[in-house]
């Protein structure tokens, strides 16, 4: 998903100003704070659930990677790795039939649940057929769908048919995509007709990940402790502690004080506070991710194209980034970051022109009012804004970008939920999987794969998918369809830059920044090595 980027040269200094604040450490290389062999991590929201079927948003993932494992991952560089299956299916070992709709998954032998029983090929069936069932609250079924059908010849043999050619399915069925599912066990789980409230989801005492569940008091902390069985070595880590701490500046002064070992996914707001903090470690992470606007192109007002190209030109994406982010992050054109391989260069984010955006407001039929807000008879231009009220820099954003907007002549209304409600599936009153709102400030964290389909095709509009922005075009489903059908890479380069072209004219969404994450951690933790999707995807080689 990622290849190693230089940082700029600010980046480097601060990285290496944080990197060297490690000499008071204690004789033994423990300070006197850490809890040997127990991490401490603070999270921003409660989880929904810990089915790993279930996980909707990043900190779920994080939390049931410690308990349960996909069929291929990824190392840090965002290069697949085995880990359920061995090999990881290719072209080139067979894995991947040569008309690419036959993928063959071998699983390892010596995998097991707590419980003991082995996990074989049933699991996987049953866990793609649970992701497929119209009752069960899944948030997306993007890639899951193109499957026909997989058979189990063995127990250790897992045989996909595809119903069409899909590019990035290695990368997307149970494995590192933009929605990382992993597999359920199913001699506990078939049995019922659907997943949605079960005990499991509480208590999910059988896993088969470096860690077992032990203890989830909601809005409080979760528990788990080491699973001395885990197929890949023993976890060096004798339990993680999960704190639910809503307050980044709560966090931040846990962090400092150093009553946390881990501040996980830290808002750039945090950045000046925590870059100086003592035995405090900066990790930068490059991920196939952004920080944007989400456009509800269902709603009257923004279905006109003028409107959103007007929001576009209200925005100033380089203030955003310095008083937002103090220069740590780069300004984004489109979705597609500029380290990937199917980024287009020639692509450009529109100036900032307040002007130009009153323009297009009044080609849209909007005058502007004795408040200088746009109106249209007796309609004011007001639209709604949501975020997540656990993040700091989005408070932030949302305040500058109520002053943006507002100098071209639209009112807004910020609206603040938990991430839990914000990204909650739409059977669960999730905000944005139900449409219920004009604008969403949020970040997203795409696949190890540049695949972008499921935010941009009609068919992935929820709760099918993760089109928020509701966003439907007859000549992106065209380019989409070039990229997922074809394997070789510069067929899919090649629609790509196409797809980054449209969105620039089209604005369904409005990229503020490529993600560089910011992981605050203890100069005591070591063996923290994020991948560009999930930073738990090791957590069997932490230590503490």
């Amino acid at each position: 998903m990622r290849s190693v980027q230089l940082f700029r040269a600010v980046l480097i200094a601060f990285s290496l100003a944080a990197c060297s604040k490690v000499g008071n450490e204690t004789a033994g290389g423990r300070h006197p704070w850490t809890h040997p062999g127990v991490l401490r991590v603070a999270v921003q929201s409660d989880l929904k659930n810990l089915n790993p079927l279930l996980n909707s948003n990043t900190t779920d993932v994080f939390v049931d990677r410690l308990m349960f494992e996909p069929l291929v991952t990824a190392d840090a560089k965002g290069d697949p790795l085995p880990m359920l299956a061995s090999p990881v299916p290719t072209l080139e070992n067979g894995g991947i039939s040569r008309d690419g709709m036959t993928i063959t998954y071998h699983l390892r032998r010596d995998a097991r649940w707590t419980d003991g029983v082995p996990v074989t090929s049933a699991d996987v069936k049953w866990s793609w057929q649970a992701i497929m069932n119209p009752d069960n609250n899944v948030v997306s079924r993007h890639g899951y769908d193109f499957i026909r059908n997989i058979d189990t010849p063995n127990a250790l043999t897992a045989v996909v048919h595809l119903k069409r050619p899909f590019s990035a399915f290695v990368n997307t069925f149970f494995a590192e995509s933009d929605q990382p599912y992993m597999l359920a066990p199913a001699h506990v789980l078939a049995q019922y007709p659907n997943i949605n409230n079960i005990p499991f989801n509480s208590r999910p005492v059988v896993s088969d990940g470096p860690f077992k569940f032990v203890q989830w008091s909601r809005g409080d902390h979760i528990t788990v402790s080491r699973n001395d069985k885990f197929f890949m070595g023993r976890p060096d880590l004798s339990s993680v502690e999960v704190r639910i701490i809503p307050d980044e500046e709560t966090s931040v002064n846990l962090m400092r004080s150093h009553a946390i070992d881990y501040m996980f996914q830290a808002s750039q707001q945090t950045y000046q506070a925590l870059r100086s903090a003592s035995e405090v470690k900066i990790v930068w992470v490059n991920v196939n991710g952004y920080e944007s606007l989400q456009l509800n192109c269902s709603h009257p007002v923004l279905k006109d194209p003028r409107v959103r190209l007007a929001i576009a030109y209200a925005l100033d994406k380089n203030e955003i980034v310095r008083t937002l982010t103090y220069d740590t992050q780069t300004v984004a054109t489109e979705d597609i970051p500029d380290w990937m391989w199917a980024f287009n260069p020639s692509v450009r984010s529109y100036a900032h022109d307040p002007a130009m955006a009153r323009r297009l407001l009044r080609e849209a039929g909007w005058a502007p009012g004795p408040d200088g807000i746009m109106r249209k008879g007796d309609q004011r231009l007001t639209l709604v804004v949501v975020s997540n009220n656990s993040n700091a820099t989005r408070r932030r954003l949302s305040v500058e970008l109520q002053a943006m907007l507002r100098e071209a002549g639209i009112d807004t209304e910020v609206k603040y939920y938990p991430g839990d409600v914000l990204f909650a599936p739409a059977g669960m009153g999730g905000i944005l999987q139900l449409g219920k709102f004009d604008i969403s400030s949020a970040g997203w964290y795409a696949g190890i794969d540049p695949e972008d389909s499921t935010q941009l095709m009609c068919e992935n509009v929820p709760p099918g998918g993760y089109n928020y922005s509701r966003y439907c075009s007859r000549q992106m489903q065209r380019l989409q369809e070039i990229a997922l059908t074809h394997y070789d890479r510069p067929t899919r380069q090649s629609a790509y830059f196409a797809i980054q072209d449209l969105l620039s004219k089209d604005n369904p969404m409005i990229f503020l920044y490529w993600l560089k994450q910011m992981e605050p951690i203890s100069v005591d933790f070591k063996g923290f090595d994020p991948n560009p999707v999930v930073e738990s995807w090791n957590a069997w080689q932490w230590t503490i």
